[in-house]
């Protein structure tokens, strides 16, 4: 499962600005920094987030054709805001759900497994 379209343009303009206030702090969230792979313009764009042993899962909750996608693979990676904490992060690999949920850290995979979306993007952790 994927959400519709007009969900993610609702969100871009009118959930993002305020999930930006808190996402960097909550569990399952985080706000990725990337550089726009045309305009070279900085984005912060928050994600359901989940920790693995080399870095990070995120749920493609909009499927896999998204901008904030496109930049990192572009760029090679992109930095994460999680927790108070920013980290760098490389290596984007975009798999499905089950594939990914065995790199999800043990404490997370119920939560990881009951969304319903089918697919994930991993990055290591710099």
């Amino acid at each position: 499962m994927q959400l519709p379209q007009w969900l993610a343009r609702f969100n871009r303009y009118v959930t993002n600005p305020i999930q930006r206030l808190w996402a960097g702090w909550a569990p399952t969230m985080g706000i990725l920094e990337h550089t726009g792979r045309k305009s070279g313009k900085s984005y912060r764009t928050p994600l359901t987030v989940f920790p693995t042993d080399e870095g990070v899962a995120i749920l493609l909750t909009y499927g896999p054709n998204r901008d904030w996608l496109k930049n990192i693979t572009a760029a090679g990676g992109g930095r994460m805001k999680r927790y108070g904490r920013t980290f760098e992060l490389r290596d984007p690999v975009v798999m499905a759900k089950p594939q990914a949920a065995q790199y999800v850290v043990s404490r997370w995979q119920t939560i990881f497994a009951l969304l319903p979306f089918g697919q994930a993007v991993l990055l290591t952790r710099v």
